[in-house]
């Protein structure tokens, strides 16, 4: 958490050894682990999000969790969310949370990597096909909070890491 009063703001993200995100609209994997990470750590908590993220999820709005999606088209309709013309306004629509989490994708992440205090972030071990990547950004400028190794399995073969970093003050 800030040593002031101002909202958190935490990048959530799951990347492979290259910094891929996404793939045609979508995640290169399921990782049901990585799932259930997301779930538990944004539950009760904004998400911040690009278009392309929202009409990404399966189910449309994450349910308990306030929805706001940035998008620049004043046409597009976000069924169980709010709108936001930039990451800004995003940030205004909830001013009242103390911890604000972007859950992608690219274009977001890019706007919000300099502000974010946190990364959660999981990595994969393995290489994917890919068009969109995660940002590079300055590792040394954050502490490890946490770093928690899982090796492949028969659901999901490849090791990956549960990685927390705190950006240092």
């Amino acid at each position: 958490m800030n040593t002031t009063n101002e909202q958190t703001i935490a990048i959530i993200v799951a990347y492979d050894r290259n910094r891929a995100i996404g793939h045609q609209g979508d995640m290169p994997w399921r990782l049901s682990e990585d799932l259930k990470r997301f779930k538990r750590i944004t539950m009760g908590h904004p998400v911040v999000m690009g278009r392309k993220t929202f009409e990404s999820l399966p189910n449309g709005a994450l349910p308990g969790r306030r929805n706001i999606v940035v998008t620049n088209n004043p046409a597009f309709v976000a069924e169980g969310a709010s709108k936001a013309s930039s990451p800004e306004n995003a940030l205004a629509l909830c001013q009242d949370a103390a911890k604000v989490f972007v859950i992608g994708g690219g274009h977001l992440y890019r706007s919000f990597l300099e502000k974010a205090h946190l990364l959660y972030i999981t990595q994969i071990e393995h290489d994917y096909p890919a068009d969109t990547w995660f940002p590079e950004f300055e590792e040394s400028h954050y502490e490890v909070v946490e770093n928690e190794y899982h090796s492949g399995n028969e659901k999901f073969p490849y090791p990956y890491r549960f990685i927390t970093l705190k950006k240092k003050c």
